[in-house]
């Protein structure tokens, strides 16, 4: 449910270009484009008259419009999703955008792994970006435990599902716990149950051994939930940074009902049905303007991009702007972020 079917109407070369230069000169500059501006343009062989009356139908068929009584044009939704469909079609959007991810350095922690992913791609694109975890499902499975010793009387367990989730818990005991056992335990835990569903009702049952030690058996029970906190938390979480920008006098003009869309980004569990709603999409996805499912987004525009494993999607990353934004880096920072975290995540199932 990502983009809607591809504008049928045909358009000639020369209003194809005409809108362009409208889109990005609209775009660099906030303002409404007239036709002596776009007839000036480099490459624009055509005199204003014919650049008018050009502008006029490109404004019939829907694809700008000119606010009150200005003689220039801005692009309406429509005309954004032609430019941003032609933007795609031609291979204009740059390869290599700037958020620098180093998530091969978070190999454990997918938490800080979402987090850093969100904070940079806020910071390249100047825009709210947002991301969701890996979800858990019946299918999913215990891909990697790990047991740890933090200090001498504490132990962490970490456990990664096959989808990505990870639970951390932190286990204090009275005494101090023998390093021996920590190892031991972390073997054990991954004999019993690596490629086991995290669903599975035998969990419990396969923690248990008749011919443990009383101390070990006693060990593995206390670490054992764990695994049931890795299977009630199939809700997925949302990643959002960066919501202060859209209230910058940068982005604020362009913002017609910013109070609308700072509650709808408060309402998380929203945002997150709707970017799951993209996770069959295959490439680059976005609604723009009334496109958005959600009514509170229909004065901005969304860009995103899935990530994950083989032919299997994990999850979403993308960024929320005003309908005036920068197309060509949002598509490119959104499709680089999902393609560092599809590597990361390869990396901690490589284990």
């Amino acid at each position: 449910m990502g983009a809607p079917p591809r504008i049928a109407r045909m358009l000639s070369e020369r209003q194809e270009l005409i809108l362009r230069l409208v889109v990005e000169g609209y775009l660099e500059c906030g303002r409404p484009v007239p036709s002596k501006e776009v007839a000036e343009r480099p490459g624009v062989e055509w005199g204003p008259s014919t650049v008018r009356s050009e502008l006029a139908a490109l404004e019939a068929a829907g694809y700008l419009t000119h606010p009150h009584t200005s003689a220039g044009r801005v692009p309406t939704d429509t005309g954004y999703r032609r430019y941003v469909d032609a933007m795609l079609a031609s291979g204009r959007v740059p390869a290599e955008p700037g958020p620098e991810l180093e998530l091969s350095q978070l190999r454990r922690e997918v938490d800080e792994a979402m987090r850093e992913t969100t904070t940079a791609l806020a910071q390249v694109t100047d825009l709210v970006a947002m991301a969701t975890a890996p979800q858990a499902s019946l299918t999913a499975t215990i891909h990697r435990v790990e047991v740890l010793r933090l200090r001498p009387n504490e132990v962490v367990v970490i456990a990664i599902a096959s989808t990505g989730d990870v639970t951390r818990r932190v286990f204090a005991f009275d005494r101090a716990v023998d390093n021996g056992l920590v190892e031991w335990a972390s073997s054990y835990l991954n004999e019993r149950l690596s490629g086991l569903g995290v669903g599975a009702r035998m969990i419990e049952t396969r923690l248990r051994d008749p011919e443990l030690s009383g101390v070990e058996a006693d060990f593995v029970a206390t670490l054992g939930a764990t695994f049931t906190d890795l299977v009630a938390d199939d809700g997925g979480q949302l990643y959002l940074e960066g919501t202060s920008r859209l209230l910058s006098d940068a982005h604020l003009p362009d913002l017609p009902r910013a109070d609308r869309l700072m509650t709808a980004l408060e309402r998380r569990a929203d945002v997150l049905d709707m970017l799951r709603s993209s996770l069959d999409e295959r490439s680059v996805f976005f609604w723009i303007g009334g496109e958005n499912p959600q009514p509170e987004l229909r004065t901005v525009s969304v860009v995103g991009a899935n990530y994950g494993l083989g032919h299997r999607n994990l999850g979403a990353v993308g960024v929320v702007g005003p309908l005036r934004m920068d197309y060509a880096l949002a598509i490119a920072s959104v499709r680089h972020a999902a393609r560092e975290l599809s590597r990361y995540f390869e990396s901690v199932y490589s284990d």
